[in-house]
């Protein structure tokens, strides 16, 4: 099981494939099984390196608060503790707010940006209130209560129905390593106090946003912001997905990412 000490913990990480690094972000309680077949998509043309978050997976992580950029110090240390000095970051809904700040106190690591389901927090994004609700019932949850209610959170009711095996996949990979109740809570806390939105026009990396218009998490206003306050952001935005696009129309969200991968290559 590969793990590298950064910092105050051991981190664990995988890679995939071969070329140019791309570092993967996951969300809130989401370790590396949770990227699906994103990873073996990204890996086709990648060296794809996913890894598990402090508190989360196979990482460890002592009971103290968290922050966003506390996660992206871990980013960036993982970085440097694998030799790699620089690398195209893909983060998904919590990780996109890491990937954000790893983007603007590390500019020099990053070679380009994707941010998927994304918010730039703050008062100007402030979350639903049955997500509130739901965030202040994780700690007494049980992973197996948490796992079978996100999907709600990350599909429309209409993949739901008409999808049950990928919403069994997706529990699966929810249940495959619990988290403890501290870390769901602890990550809450640092999704809540997340604010980029003054900061967001210094990111100089070229940037990619995608979302899904159908996200009850974050806003797609909240995404078409973020994108508008990046200098020269795209946006892609599917019209009939949501949170968890990616899971959705994973052949056609990789297909979108590697096309912007391919115009940012540090060979052209």
């Amino acid at each position: 099981m590969p793990k590298v000490k950064v910092g105050d913990i051991n981190i664990y990480y995988e890679i995939h494939g071969e070329g140019e690094p791309v570092l993967i972000i996951m969300g809130h309680s989401g370790t590396t099984a949770l990227w699906g077949p994103a990873i073996p998509l990204l890996s086709r043309e990648y060296r794809v390196i996913p890894f598990d978050n402090r508190g989360i997976g196979y990482s460890e992580a002592p009971e103290v608060p968290l922050s966003i950029k506390m996660m992206a110090d871990d980013a960036a240390g993982l970085l440097d503790a694998l030799g790699i000095g620089s690398a195209h970051v893909y983060g998904a809904s919590m990780g996109s707010m890491i990937a954000q700040e790893l983007a603007l106190n590390y500019p020099e690591k990053v070679v380009s940006l994707i941010l998927g389901c994304t918010s730039y927090g703050g008062p100007q994004a402030a979350l639903p209130d049955d997500v509130m609700a739901f965030a202040g019932q994780m700690a007494d949850m049980s992973q197996e209560d948490l796992a079978k209610m996100l999907p709600a959170m990350l599909f429309t009711p209409e993949f739901m129905e008409s999808n049950p095996q990928a919403v069994e996949e997706t529990i699966g990979w929810l249940m495959e390593k619990p988290i403890p109740p501290w870390v769901r809570v602890r990550q809450s806390e640092a999704v809540m106090a997340h604010d980029t939105y003054e900061r967001l026009p210094q990111i100089k990396a070229p940037t990619l946003v995608i979302g899904g218009a159908k996200d009850i998490l974050f806003s797609v206003e909240y995404q078409r912001g973020v994108a508008s306050r990046i200098p020269n952001a795209e946006l892609v935005i599917w019209e009939n997905l949501s949170h968890g696009f990616m899971l959705q129309n994973p052949e056609e969200t990789i297909k979108v990412v590697l096309d912007f991968l391919g115009r940012h290559r540090r060979s052209r």
